[in-house]
């Protein structure tokens, strides 16, 4: 991955003030919200700074060798700090949602909380993904055997489409997404479905943004409208022309795409609404069997029981379906893409039998 020797640096940046703001904010008493009621316990704050700061210490350590004992120590914290630091950018895509509908964050502490998370995990993968490498004694930076240093040059793969088993798996997630935008869809064009008429969704969004007024009227809602965008990257990132700029692209015409363009946001995108759809899916039928209690009704909206609890259904098939989808065609999109060092390439090219690197 290119720009690994400074992503130890990078890492440290992004913990220390990761920390340094969830540290100020626990002294100070500052809300920070975990969900639309209730916030994050001081206490709490500082464990996460806390976890920040040896999550940077374990970075800073990759910079130089290590024993054994080192290296186990180092992959233990990257293995435990950034999967709970990654939990802060959940709602990524919710906040992402909102500011694209003009309606402005609902809480600017906790857009800050969700983007230093964010940042902070985008930091710490491509370290703890180097130094698996290095224990493992490939080459950090392309991940395979070979001998010289890596003074080489990188060779790129050029520009293929995902396998069709890949294509195939993305499309079938992708349409959990049915549902539920056919269901918002029928409110947006004035029909009634799960027991709320289209006059009372449009009372309950009377208080959105313009944009989301007038994308509303020509029957088209905002939450559609940024699974749409999902779907956009999905395709790019199985098919040529995200890795190669289109002949329509203004200036970028024939340009190779910046590797980390479509992975980063979809790492990022996918890993929030794939948890949270998950979290939905299994909710909905254990709260209509009365293991779980059932959602507040919104009573101005005229919701039922049971269509709030298919409404949900609906939204975690269509979020988890598109984060899955995301997931398996950035998987696929960062092997076909993954350059390799030079020493590499000819390596394999000398081994007939080999099966080539730039194949996924």
């Amino acid at each position: 991955m290119p720009g690994l020797d400074r992503a130890p640096g990078v890492a440290v940046m992004c913990a220390a003030v990761y920390a340094l703001v969830e540290t100020a904010w626990a002294v100070t008493g500052t809300s920070v919200p975990f969900t639309a009621h209730t916030a994050y316990p001081p206490a709490v704050q500082l464990v996460l700074a806390g976890l920040a700061v040896a999550a940077g210490l374990a970075c800073r350590a990759t910079r130089r060798p290590l024993a054994r004992a080192g290296r186990a120590a180092v992959r233990g914290v990257l293995v435990a700090a950034t999967p709970v630091l990654a939990t802060g950018a959940v709602s990524l895509p919710a906040h992402f949602v909102t500011l694209a509908a003009g309606s402005g964050p609902d809480s600017v502490t906790g857009l800050t909380h969700v983007l230093l998370s964010a940042a902070l995990t985008g930091a710490l993968v491509p370290v703890a993904l180097a130094h698996r490498r290095r224990s493992a004694g490939r080459c950090p930076r392309c991940g395979r055997e070979h001998t010289g240093g890596r003074d080489v040059p990188l060779v790129r793969p050029g520009a293929a489409t995902a396998p069709r088993r890949i294509r195939r798996v993305a499309y079938l997630l992708m349409c959990g997404t049915l549902p539920w935008a056919g269901v918002k869809t029928v409110w947006t064009l004035g029909g009634d479905a799960l027991g709320i008429t289209a006059e009372k969704w449009k009372e309950s969004n009377s208080g959105g943004s313009d944009a989301a007024k007038g994308l509303a009227e020509a029957g088209v809602d905002v939450t559609v409208l940024a699974a749409g965008l999902g779907f956009l990257l999905l395709t790019g990132l199985m098919y040529p022309w995200g890795q190669v700029f289109p002949r329509w692209t203004p200036f970028l015409s024939g340009r190779r795409v910046p590797r980390l363009l479509p992975l980063i946001p979809a790492w990022l995108t996918a890993f929030g609404l794939s948890v949270y759809g998950v979290v939905l899916v299994a909710y909905a039928p254990l709260a209509a069997l009365g293991v779980l209690p059932a959602p507040a009704l919104d009573t101005d909206l005229g919701a039922t029981r049971s269509g709030t609890l298919w409404l949900v259904a609906f939204g975690g098939t269509a979020f988890g379906g598109l984060g899955f989808a995301l997931l398996v065609a950035a998987r696929s999109y960062a092997a076909r893409t993954r350059p390799a060092c030079a020493t590499a390439v000819a390596s394999a090219e000398a081994q007939p039998s080999a099966v080539p690197w730039g194949r996924a």
